[in-house]
């Protein structure tokens, strides 16, 4: 009974000579017991330890170039924040810690252009997106010539800023601008100097940036648009929804995700927007144009302060970095409940 036993329990392998069976318990010419443990992790293969090397390869000739030029001089101007670093090369640089946030704490000029700055920011990217939403509807039908009016529409976001600025300079000129002549020839008066007026100079700057940053958030929602399927409209006119009613409830949720994308992107870039204000009208008059972005310029460039300027930058870029986290806490709160 004990050699019968030991042959059922036997593998293989065994000394003794025995055979496993095929479930596992005895039997000539069986196949072997299967273990159940996991084995240990050995090594990555070969293929696969030289694909990540090669993954790393290609993308070093893009991470490199935003090591050096993006996170480097980040890294070094909040460094700078914490210093005294003004222009001169015989003056020597001193830690000061945080005596230039504690100065900035109480700058009332910096406070009021921060609030110059999101007046601007939120100015022109509400009605931006209101007019390229409307613009991209527009576009998304079957009008002819559609094309050209497609080219037409992006014209504005290929000029450079400083262009772009120039140009509207010539438009607001109080003498042979466009804009005044076209008043007097209304017989709606003798016009007005709109850049250097101190209650007509910020809305007409940011008359300018909606004009400008129009095209990219029209190009945005017109990919969105086409990317919906028109059975759903079908259907939903099928069914008797108006106009308004299919834009709620088939085109909205559409370009929904879109929409929060480009409008935080957008709040974002004209919260520090620099060369089409500075081309403009350089922050005046009297500081009613001038961006958190042109004041720190000024301080920096202009006075020579570089600590106190670097300051102003860490401040806007926490304002930005809380911007962009509350955009994307939303967005991943919006996938989970999909």
């Amino acid at each position: 009974m004990t050699s019968v036993t030991a042959t059922k329990r036997s593998g293989p392998d065994d000394p003794h000579g025995g055979h496993s069976g095929r479930d596992g318990h005895g039997g000539q010419g069986g196949r072997p017991r299967r273990s159940w443990r996991p084995g240990p992790s050995g090594p990555p293969p070969r293929g696969k330890a030289f694909g990540d090397r090669a993954a790393w390869f290609l993308v070093l000739p893009a991470l490199i170039p935003i090591l050096i030029l993006s996170v480097g001089p980040l890294l070094y101007g909040i460094a700078l924040a914490f210093t005294d670093a003004q222009s001169g090369r015989t003056r020597s640089t001193q830690w000061i810690g945080t005596l230039n946030f504690q100065d900035l704490l109480h700058d009332t000029l910096f406070w009021d252009s921060f609030r110059i700055g999101l007046v601007w920011a939120v100015g022109v990217t509400v009605p931006q997106f209101l007019l390229a939403l409307g613009l991209a509807l527009l576009l998304n039908q079957n009008l002819r010539l559609r094309w050209l009016a497609r080219a037409l529409a992006i014209v504005p976001w290929a000029m450079p800023e400083v262009v772009v600025g120039i140009m509207w300079r010539l438009v607001y000129n109080p003498d042979a601008g466009i804009l005044n002549e076209t008043i007097r020839d209304l017989g709606l008066g003798d016009g007005r100097d709109w850049l250097t007026g101190l209650a007509t100079a910020l809305p007409a700057v940011i008359l300018v940036g909606i004009w400008a940053g129009m095209p990219q958030t029209t190009v945005a929602l017109l990919a969105g648009l086409q990317n919906t399927p028109r059975e759903l409209h079908e259907a939903a006119a099928l069914d008797g929804a108006g106009a308004w009613r299919r834009f709620r409830t088939v085109t909205w949720p559409a370009i929904k995700p879109i929409a929060l994308a480009i409008s935080a992107l957008n709040l974002i870039w004209n919260f520090n927007s620099f060369a089409l204000v500075y081309v403009l009208t350089s922050g005046g008059p009297g500081g009613r144009t001038r961006l958190p972005m042109l004041f720190a310029y000024e301080e920096a460039f202009r006075y020579g302060q570089f600590g106190y300027a670097a300051a102003m930058g860490c401040v806007m870029v926490a304002v930005i970095s809380a911007l962009l986290a509350f955009y994307l806490v939303g967005r991943l709160r919006g996938g989970e409940d999909r």
